[in-house]
């Protein structure tokens, strides 16, 4: 399944996600790398030194999608900003006139 603007696809499906009880809001494009990180974690009694390479990599492809949101509000702003200005130039009456001479 494709999400659209991400460059990740969803790995995990909507079964294996409520097979194995993850909250709706995590249920992102990283919900693939949650549910063996979530195993480990009940199998280990989340002991914070335990389960580090799956937390690990779960909070990589976590910050990897908020670098790319950031990155794609970054180029919409820009486009905006560029519109705004081409709006000012382009339709706004000049407070002073153009002569022949200049």
């Amino acid at each position: 399944m494709e999400v659209e603007g991400s460059s990740k696809k969803m790995l995990a499906t909507q079964e294996e996600m409520v097979e194995n009880k993850v909250p709706i809001p995590y249920r992102d494009q990283c919900a693939y790398l949650l549910i063996p990180l979530n195993k480990c974690r009940q199998a280990e009694f989340y002991l914070p030194w335990k389960c580090e390479i799956e937390r690990h990599s779960y909070e990589k492809c976590e910050y990897e999608l908020v670098m790319e949101r950031m990155l794609q509000m970054q180029k919409i702003r820009e486009e905006e900003a560029k519109l705004k200005q081409a709006g000012k130039q382009g339709g706004s009456i000049p407070l002073i006139p153009k002569t022949a001479n200049a």
